[in-house]
């Protein structure tokens, strides 16, 4: 059997499930086998995750911080607090990432009923909220302490690439040698690819102003994480102005960007949450962003539908 039939066969034979939690529709894809019982183990991971993760139920771990918050520290367990901190660190550079938004985020509340523009006064007295400064972290006991009431922390931005990343270490540890985590349109890619020699992936980049599946360019990346951040599928329209969903915790405000979405292909998914978030920010490639071996690269898409790659001149399809 030659290499390009023994591909073919392992791309053939597959096994695929289909979950929903973390608020979205999730795709678990796993070749060389049609075996399902990695994936239905997969699945219990992220309920797992989700529980102690969630915002959007009254009980969690997260939840716990949040509501002893302005009174005293909880404590947490080691993949919690671990992400936590990292969400928290990297809040604290202030180029965009703050896992403290909420309380802005929800004055605005885009995307959902009740959406409006708040004042200018509504805005700062909000902003009061989000400082990441005013989190305490204690590494050995694991606690967190959210120093002001009313404080929340929000894991949303960063929970869904630290799960995928969960997921590919359980994958591994069962010798799964290629496949795809599919959370919502947070792609993590395992191995190598069973469907060309070259061991690549090819990867759609989300046309904004077509349905979601319509590409407006494609790319062959190696095993990596593909995150996107736009502005074209929530937004409030007031008296013709457009506001999306992406509120900078520098201003309290939409960022103001001539960007519909940004794509970042990274080694964890973790990191493409976090640089997708930077580069989202920044507007524009970033120079030496690329120069980091952990970075595959990125694809910008502008308002007026003009792409911008960096570092994929060599893959571009």
């Amino acid at each position: 059997m030659t290499e390009k039939e023994i591909i073919k066969d392992l791309a053939l034979e597959q096994a695929v499930g289909h979950h929903h939690a973390l608020g979205t529709s999730i795709v678990l894809q796993i070749f060389g086998t049609k075996k399902d019982d990695i994936i239905q183990k997969s699945f219990e991971l992220i309920d797992h995750y989700e529980d102690l993760l969630t915002v959007n139920r009254d009980v969690s771990e997260v939840m716990n911080v949040n509501h002893a918050a302005g009174k005293h520290a909880v404590q947490v367990s080691s993949g919690t607090y671990s992400l936590i901190k990292l969400a928290v660190e990297e809040s604290r550079k202030n180029y965009g990432f703050n896992a403290l938004i909420g309380p802005v985020v929800k004055l605005w509340h885009i995307g959902f009923k009740g959406a409006h523009v708040p004042t200018d006064d509504q805005i700062k007295e909000k902003m009061k909220l989000i400082d990441p400064m005013n989190v305490e972290l204690n590494d050995q006991d694991q606690t967190v302490f959210l120093t002001k009431k009313n404080m929340e922390l929000d894991l949303g931005g960063i929970a869904k690439g630290w799960i995928a990343d969960r997921i590919r270490d359980l994958w591994l540890a069962y010798g799964v040698s290629a496949g795809i985590i599919n959370l919502g349109g947070n792609i993590l890619l395992v191995g190598d690819s069973p469907k060309r020699t070259n061991g690549k992936w090819t990867i759609g980049v989300q046309d904004p102003k077509e349905t979601r599946g319509d590409n407006i360019t494609t790319v062959m990346v190696p095993k990596c994480s593909a995150v996107t951040s736009g502005t074209y599928e929530r937004y409030l329209v007031v008296d013709g102005k457009k506001y999306h969903h992406l509120i900078d915790p520098r201003t309290g405000y939409p960022v103001e960007t001539s960007l519909a979405g940004v794509t970042t292909f990274t080694k964890d998914s973790v990191e493409a949450e976090l640089e997708c978030k930077r580069l989202f920010f920044a507007g524009h490639p970033i120079a030496g962003w690329h120069d980091n071996p952990d970075r595959i690269g990125a694809v910008f898409v502008y308002n007026d539908e003009h792409v911008e790659y960096d570092n994929f001149d060599d893959s571009r399809w």
